[in-house]
């Protein structure tokens, strides 16, 4: 029972983007935020607790990563239709998921087994990812932020998008390239 703490807390973080969402749309960022960073350290927690304990699981391979996806994605979405992040940049960041997706799932069927570890680059890029959510929300609750501050978080982050999801398709197409020619 134990063991199944960490996947509880990533259901938990789902069930969390609900109320994210509804405080967004109704424009109390502060709200937003405060709950964002519940969301955030309930990230931190289960990971902890799964790796110092040993409770890493299968299912919570896929939670984890589940529901960190599941709240940056509804995060980006409500902000860019109410026009506080840019439609390109919520654009790039929804394409790169699908594109990462998508391909991990045909690898998964058609190559191998997929264990998708996360680079470098996209670790950056999740981090820019949560920074413009958050930078977003401080600029609408508690702190006017210089326009230039967010355009280059912006930017940033559509740069890390970008190399991010080049960067997956890149490798994943290399190594099924070495697999297929290692059973021709």
């Amino acid at each position: 029972m134990l063991r199944e703490i960490p996947n509880i807390i990533s259901v938990a973080r789902i069930i969390l983007v609900v109320p994210i969402v509804y405080t967004l749309i109704k424009g109390m960022y502060d709200t937003a935020l405060f709950l964002f960073v519940i969301a955030g350290i309930s990230d931190g927690l289960d990971g902890f607790l799964a790796k110092h304990f040993g409770w890493v699981t299968r299912l919570g391979g896929i939670l984890d990563p589940l529901a960190d996806k599941i709240l940056l994605i509804s995060c980006y979405v409500v902000l860019g239709w109410q026009e506080v992040i840019p439609v390109w940049l919520v654009a790039a960041v929804i394409i790169r998921d699908v594109i990462i997706v998508t391909g991990g799932i045909v690898y998964h069927f058609r190559i191998e087994v997929l264990e998708a570890l996360p680079s470098v680059i996209s670790k950056i890029n999740t981090f820019m990812q949560i920074v413009v959510v958050v930078a977003v929300m401080l600029d609408r609750s508690w702190w006017d932020m210089p326009p230039i501050m967010l355009d280059t978080l912006f930017y940033i982050t559509l740069a890390t998008t970008i190399a991010s999801g080049l960067d997956y398709v890149w490798r994943w197409s290399a190594r099924a390239m070495q697999i297929t020619k290692g059973k021709g």
